[in-house]
């Protein structure tokens, strides 16, 4: 990655404007929404990142997209972006962004692989869970794997739970592997 130097340093610039004005967690919401943006519209990113298109038009479609929902110091990278040429980093810039605000606000990672999508009964639980397990909040990545049949597998830092029904029976077959007890007939 040949944009993770540049990148992390304008992150950590918008950070400190944002913290300026008591806005880091807006800031924070908006870095998500633009990174969530881009990834899933492949066509935006491959605008972003072409060198044909002007940043004057790049920063247009920006605004189009954000604007009226996002702070002022988002909108205002843009502006930033478009006078060094960078309008190809605003992934990695938003990506970084969230990341040393985690750090910042010491939110974990949760990774949490379930059977199924999370309910918000589930997130609820699973948050009492990462609290218990950790004590420190953290920011929740569910990916859905069917093949655990139930339950879930929780990843916090270097902290793993599994409370997966695929987990059970692999421990119930070891049980049954390992026992040497023949019944008499």
């Amino acid at each position: 990655m040949k944009d993770a130097r540049p990148a992390l340093r304008y992150a950590k610039a918008i950070l400190n404007l944002a913290k300026e004005t008591s806005a880091e967690t807006e800031v924070n919401a908006d870095m998500q929404l633009i990174a969530a943006t881009i990834s899933e519209n492949l066509d935006l990113g491959v605008m972003l990142k072409s060198p044909v298109i002007k940043s004057s038009e790049k920063k247009k479609v920006l605004n189009s997209l954000f604007a009226g929902k996002t702070h002022v110091i988002s909108l205002g990278m843009f502006d930033l972006l478009q006078e060094n040429k960078r309008m190809s980093m605003l992934l990695s810039i938003a990506k970084q962004y969230s990341i040393i605000y985690d750090f910042l606000k010491r939110i974990q990672v949760a990774k949490v692989t379930t059977a199924v999508p999370l309910t918000e009964e589930l997130q609820t639980k699973v948050m009492a869970k990462i609290v218990a397990l950790t004590g420190n909040k953290a920011s929740l990545e569910n990916s859905v794997n069917p093949a655990i049949l139930g339950g879930f597998i929780l990843r916090v830092g270097d902290v793993q739970y599994d409370a997966s029904i695929s987990n059970h029976l692999n421990e119930l077959r070891k049980e049954f592997d390992n026992s040497h007890y023949i019944p008499k007939i």
